[in-house]
Parts: C-alpha cells; structure tokens; sequence
C-alpha cells in the first residue's frame, strides 16, 4: 500500500475543499492518506510518503501564496527529486499561469508529475471536485 500526503494552504477554503477530495480519491485506490495544511506539515515528513499532492491558489500577480505557502514549499524542493507529486489549486483570475510555473519548477527539482495539475476558478464544480479525486487516485 503506497502512503501519500495531501498538503495544502487555502484562504477562501477552495483549495482546502480541493485538497479533501484528492485525499478521497487516493483513499479509494487504496493508499494511505492524510490531509495537512502547510502549517502542519514540514519538508522532513516527505520521506515518510511515496507520493504528495501539493495545493495552492493564485495570488496577486499569479503567484504561490507568499507568506505561509511559498515558503514551506521551497524548503520541499529539495526533498522532490524522484519523488511522485501532484498540483492542484483554485483561481480568481488569470489563465493558469501560476500552475505552469509551479509544474516546471518542480519538474526542475526532478518531481515526476504523476498526472496533469488541477485547477479551477473559484470554487470546484462537480467536475473539479472529479478531476481533484482523479488526481488523488493517481497518486496512490
């Protein structure tokens, strides 16, 4: 049985929404999953799991949440290379821009990108909410 980390940050609850529904999706497939905040989590305990799936909005000019998200994810990069992931967020704005970023970042530290991100506008519809458990599963 694979263990995996859903780790997120949310402002709005969007992508703490999100989030919940990737850690169904790996639930089903029969992985080992918990759900953390990026306050809850640290860049040590990812050697503890076969897969994550990282989440955040956009913010301001399509960027990663600067003051709590951005961070704890840069102390992760290192931590990536090798390791199965997956991205997933929600948006106010923009075309997705933030997300292309994030995917090369971490493809830069040697993440393999288990499937394509999620990400959606505002709150998940019934077809995010899929595609998130989709994402979930894909990771397990």
């Amino acid at each position: 049985m694979s263990k995996v980390a859903v780790i997120y940050w949310s402002g709005t609850g969007n992508t703490e929404m999100m989030a919940n529904k990737v850690g169904e999706g790996a639930k089903a497939a029969g992985a080992e999953t918990e759900v953390f905040s990026c306050d809850q989590f640290s860049a040590d305990k990812l050697d503890d799991y076969d897969a994550a799936a990282f989440g955040c909005p956009a913010m301001g000019d399509e960027v990663l949440e600067e003051t709590e998200f951005e961070p704890f994810f840069e102390e992760c990069k290192s931590k990536l290379s090798g390791k199965k992931i997956a991205l997933f967020g929600s948006y106010g704005w923009g075309d997705g821009e933030w997300m292309r970023n994030w995917e090369e970042t971490c493809k830069e530290a040697g993440a393999v990108l288990a499937c394509e991100s999620v990400i959606c506008a505002d709150a998940p519809d019934d077809d995010a909410q899929a595609a998130c458990e989709a994402l979930g599963k894909a990771l397990a």
